[in-house]
């Protein structure tokens, strides 16, 4: 399967196929018209559908195309912000809700994988957060206590279940799970095509206008009216400024080891640090060996270490610890989006919009986060309440957030000050092939690309979104903007929000020159 975000495979594109949806070719009409076929749009769509409404879904990629092709796929109501933190950030009613939320979420997905028939590798199993880093036995304890306040029957351990390993001292949360992701989806399309729904791939909104009925125009030029619209993109594709300066966006790393068949327990790990290690592992359809997934290393989009090499360092950390290992298999990356105040921001747009819905902030749980959201957005778009919709409404401000709110834009100020420097390099030849670099050409940067066979292509370094210039990201051969995460293809494409137009072209293909 090919990803729309990125060069490299993960293991869940190399072991299924997703059905191929053909692009918008009309005006239509809809009940309800959901931007984004990964988990959070599928999701929403499949119970809208279920519930008799008449749903479109559109995505500008292929199903699952997006980030739920780029996750590990933990299916964890252990939330990596930790509970103490969040009954801080919440109240002890809305870490109880938070918890709640993540479980119902793996519940359903349970339910639907067991009424669909859906063979997606679900796996109860049970999470292990041990120490590492700075952290010590005290910040375990502290998560016990949150934790089960929040209504979560966790307990201490002196270790996880690793004998190879002593981990030391870990919380056990009983009745995770983990899936195949891509697998899942293609049961959420046929249920959706089945209950009438319609889905439509290569389709890019261009404009998303609220009203009655709410309107999205393609960049084709259909028109899309609906009664209410979904925007699931990861980020919002549909405002400006309003979500996108109360969340921050990060690049994550993963590796796929190939491991012998029952070498390691099957369950959740995961570490302390900051950013922290998880693990995870898979089993192919048919192999006699299994797949340990091992994600880390994360840092901000578009900011990244040119010195750092995550996939290696991921590999240490790894080798170290499973003395099994014999090859790696798979490298990718993916995106996190993460909010202020912990919880993903899920419900009706803020600023006035009353037809628009929006699901975003997955903080690193997107599998859970992404299913929550359809939960809630089903009801939300029926025009009903949800318990749980006060924690994630868009449109509140938490004061306890304060810090970090203004850290986070603090930092996206300060990216500015790219226009104002130096380029990457000064001519195209010292662009290696098959990368990118940005240049100065006078009082302007040039997003230049210059592929294996030398041939160059230009594209003003400006992200459309809010002006930031944007960095060259070898790993997925991406222009990636450092201020909120906006990505484009090596031509300028835009394949991530929050942008929504291309990068501008300057001039044409061309030979390498000075």
């Amino acid at each position: 399967m090919k990803s729309d975000s990125g060069q490299t495979t993960s293991v869940w594109m190399g072991t299924t196929d997703v059905p191929e949806f053909l692009p918008l070719d009309r005006d239509l009409r809809a009940n309800v018209c959901v931007i984004g076929a990964g988990i959070a749009g599928m999701t929403t769509a499949y119970l809208l559908a279920r519930a008799g409404r008449a749903v479109v879904v559109i995505d500008d990629g292929p199903v699952g195309g997006g980030e739920t092709s780029r996750t590990t796929a933990h299916l964890t109501a252990a939330l990596d912000d930790r509970y103490y933190a969040i009954e801080k950030m919440h109240g002890r009613d809305g870490a109880r809700i938070a918890a709640e939320s993540h479980t119902a979420a793996i519940a359903q997905i349970e339910s639907i994988a067991s009424t669909e028939d859906i063979h997606c590798d679900f796996e109860r199993v049970d999470g292990y957060l041990f120490l590492g880093g700075d952290t010590k036995r005290k910040d375990l304890e502290a998560e016990l206590a949150a934790t089960r306040r929040a209504g979560l029957d966790t307990e201490l351990v002196e270790r996880a279940p690793l004998d190879f390993w002593d981990t030391g001292v870990a919380l056990r949360f009983p009745r995770q799970a983990t899936f195949h992701p891509l697998k899942y989806l293609k049961g959420l399309a046929r249920g959706i095509l089945r209950d009438g729904g319609k889905i439509y791939t290569g389709v890019h909104a261009k404009n998303i206008e609220d009203g009655e009925p709410a309107k999205i125009t393609t960049s084709a030029g259909h028109v899309i009216t609906a009664n209410n619209i979904v925007v699931c993109t990861n980020t919002p594709v549909n405002d400006w400024v309003i979500i996108h300066n109360k969340q921050a966006a990060y690049r994550t790393y993963v590796i796929g080891a190939r491991v012998p068949l029952g070498s390691i327990p099957h369950g959740l790990y995961w570490d302390t640090p900051d950013p922290y290690h998880y693990v995870r592992l898979h089993k192919p359809d048919g192999a006699d060996h299994e797949i340990l997934v091992v994600g880390g290393e994360d840092h901000k989009t578009g900011q990244a270490d040119d010195e750092r090499n995550p996939f290696r360092r991921l590999e240490e950390w790894t080798r170290e610890r499973f003395p099994m290992v014999e090859s790696i298999e798979y490298e990718w990356s993916g995106q996190i989006i993460e909010p202020v105040d912990y919880m993903g921001y899920i419900g009706k747009n803020p600023g006035g919009d009353e037809h628009i819905y929006i699901a975003t902030g997955d903080s690193g749980n997107g599998m859970t986060n992404g299913t929550l959201a359809g939960i809630i957005l089903n009801e939300l778009v029926q025009g009903r309440e949800h318990p749980w919709t006060s924690l994630y409404n868009p449109s509140r401000v938490k004061l306890r957030a304060t810090s970090d709110y203004l850290r986070e834009n603090t930092n996206f100020a300060t990216q500015y000050k790219d226009h104002f420097t130096g380029g990457d390099v000064a001519t195209f030849e010292q662009i290696p092939p098959g990368t990118g670099a940005v240049i100065r050409r006078g009082p302007s940067k040039i997003a230049v690309y210059r592929d294996e066979s030398g041939i160059v292509s230009q594209c003003s370094a400006v992200c459309p979104h809010l002006y930031c210039i944007v960095d060259w990201n070898n790993t997925e051969k991406t222009w990636d903007c450092p201020c909120h995460g906006s990505r484009f293809d090596p031509f300028g494409k835009v394949v991530n929000g929050p942008a929504i137009a291309d990068l501008r072209p300057i001039g044409r293909r061309s030979e390498a020159k000075p």
